[in-house]
């Protein structure tokens, strides 16, 4: 049992689990919008994201303590160097507007974690955390695998931009939640300036608006509209049981796992309708 705990929080705390529920969001891309993604592209999002989300997780922690890692961040250290290096390997082999467009990403994670000035990061400014958070994920999830395909970007593309980005904000609630014990009251996250009750009604509206807008593409396939209506159910089912003291894998596991669900969901769904 202590081989399994170790094993899985391993795969949580190295973000291979954030890594998959990314790539997920890029099937639901691929699936929705019926286009194909090549192995290399798949393989440059998946470690690209796993070397960021660590990089962001633990560059500060490593920088200070080094000499005493636990035999954990040792692990998850040299797991995030040799996802590094795969993620290089990726990068040779995708063209050359795809590492443009996610490098404009890449750049907003790094100064997400990296301090533009002695003192402040785009982590710090207020309220900013939770947009740039969906702005990356949206970005890398429906711009990147449509460059790496190199198809004509229409009106479709944008709405389905919009509303990756509102889910993410949506998803991104618990842990802002989570974190009101030990954010600093001048991060401004939605939690602090709305209260716990208000900014899970925000999220139920912001998934109203998902489904309505999905409505307004040019496109509508009843497959991805099921799935997109029961998975925006779920995201409010979860927001509404969300507390302030978790469980702790509720947020890191579950609610980081929704995009995950949701690919299965749209793969069963396209072999009912």
């Amino acid at each position: 049992m202590n081989l399994f705990k170790r094993i899985f929080n391993f795969y949580i705390n190295s973000s291979i689990h954030v890594a998959l529920a990314v790539c997920a969001l890029v099937g639901v891309t691929v699936l929705e919008h019926q286009f194909d993604i090549d192995f290399y592209t798949v393989g440059f999002i998946f470690f690209g994201t796993i070397t960021g989300y660590n990089f962001v997780k633990y560059s500060k922690i490593a920088g200070l303590h080094h000499r005493t890692l636990t035999e954990s961040l040792k692990s998850i250290q040299i797991f995030s160097f040799l996802s590094f290096v795969l993620f290089v390997f990726f990068a040779f082999q995708v063209s050359s507007i795809t590492l443009l467009v996610s490098g404009g990403f890449g750049l907003l994670t790094f100064f997400y974690a990296v301090p533009i000035s002695n003192k402040y990061s785009l982590r710090t400014l207020s309220g900013l955390k939770i947009f740039i958070v969906a702005v990356v994920w949206a970005g890398v999830t429906v711009f990147v695998p449509i460059v790496a395909t190199k198809i004509d970007i229409n009106t479709d593309y944008f709405i389905t931009y919009l509303q990756r980005i509102l889910i993410v904000i949506t998803l991104t609630i618990p842990f802002e939640i989570r974190d009101l014990n030990y954010d600093l009251k001048t991060l401004k996250t939605l939690p602090q300036q709305i209260g716990l009750k208000n900014v899970k009604l925000l999220g139920g509206v912001l998934l109203g608006i998902v489904i309505l807008i999905d409505l307004f593409k040019s496109i509508f396939t009843k497959t991805h509209f099921v799935s997109l209506l029961i998975t925006c159910l779920l995201i409010g089912f979860i927001l509404i049981i969300t507390k302030r003291n978790q469980n702790k894998y509720f947020a890191s596991f579950w609610v980081e796992g929704i995009p995950i669900v949701w690919y299965l969901i749209l793969l069963e769904s396209s072999k009912l309708f």
